[in-house]
């Protein structure tokens, strides 16, 4: 798996290889506002995570996933992780859990 020293450079990656789409979560699915598109738990999958830790406070966490739906859509979703964690359904909890 590719890692990455920084949240942008991983973003610049990721969009070179076609995860174009900006997903934004929300209590029981991702949203891409700029194509009208809701993704559920079982219209997407996790193709790769990646974690950044903030370097001068260990409270600014930041997961990066990288998503492919089930109809071939690429996007990226940032979300907080630790104690800013977006809620969220159970669905999406189990669906997003970071190992």
């Amino acid at each position: 798996m590719q890692t990455y020293d920084t949240l942008v450079e991983a973003l610049d990656d990721l969009t070179k290889k076609g995860y174009t789409l900006d997903f934004n979560l929300a209590t029981d699915c991702l949203v891409c506002r700029t194509q009208d598109l809701q993704l559920r738990p079982e219209q997407f999958h996790i193709v790769a995570v990646f974690r950044f830790e903030g370097m001068s406070n260990p409270d600014d966490n930041t997961v990066l996933y990288a998503i492919e739906s089930t109809d071939g859509q690429k996007g990226t979703l940032v979300s907080a992780y630790g104690p800013y964690a977006d809620e969220m359904s159970g669905e999406m909890v189990e669906k997003l859990k970071i190992a």
